[in-house]
């Protein structure tokens, strides 16, 4: 539903319509909404495991380096 509702918004604000006041608090909404997505995305991403094989080909898990987990890089 977020992701639906940012793309929604994206589509009133490159469509130039929207009066001012209504692009600024349509911009701010969708801060919040990219805020929410992300922060879901890295909850999800803590959750993720990789398998892999041990020494004696048993399958093991273990966790998902940072480095190819999803990083926040919208965020200044």
């Amino acid at each position: 539903a977020a992701l639906n509702r940012l793309e929604e918004i994206a589509r009133l604000l490159e469509s130039g319509e929207a009066p001012l006041e209504e692009s600024l608090a349509l911009y701010e909404e969708g801060m919040k909404l990219i805020e929410f997505c992300n922060t879901k995305l890295n909850e999800a991403a803590k959750k993720v495991q990789k398998l892999t094989r041990n020494s004696e080909g048993e399958f093991q898990t273990e966790p998902l380096d940072s480095a190819e987990s999803p990083s926040s890089d919208t965020e200044n």
